[in-house]
């Protein structure tokens, strides 16, 4: 994503609205889902190149973390 150009914004906007279609499809638009891209080393993208995660099917969050019965260490 640090490299893209204006030029790539028809690319951008076509994965993004990919992501929404594959979210509709797997049933996640109703309770929401997150879609997440990362970039450069310290997200850990080990080989540059684009490709988007979709999450969802669960509370995201540490608001689900605190519903869990499981208790949380924070460091």
């Amino acid at each position: 994503m640090a490299d893209a150009q204006s030029q790539d914004e028809k690319l951008l906007g076509h994965l993004l609205l990919k992501a929404a279609e594959v979210a509709v499809k797997l049933g996640l638009q109703a309770t929401g889902y997150r879609l997440v891209i990362n970039n450069g080393p310290d997200a850990g993208e080990s080989v540059p190149h684009l490709h988007c995660h979709l999450l969802g099917g669960r509370r995201a969050g540490l608001a689900a973390r605190l519903t869990q019965s499981a208790p949380l260490i924070f460091s």
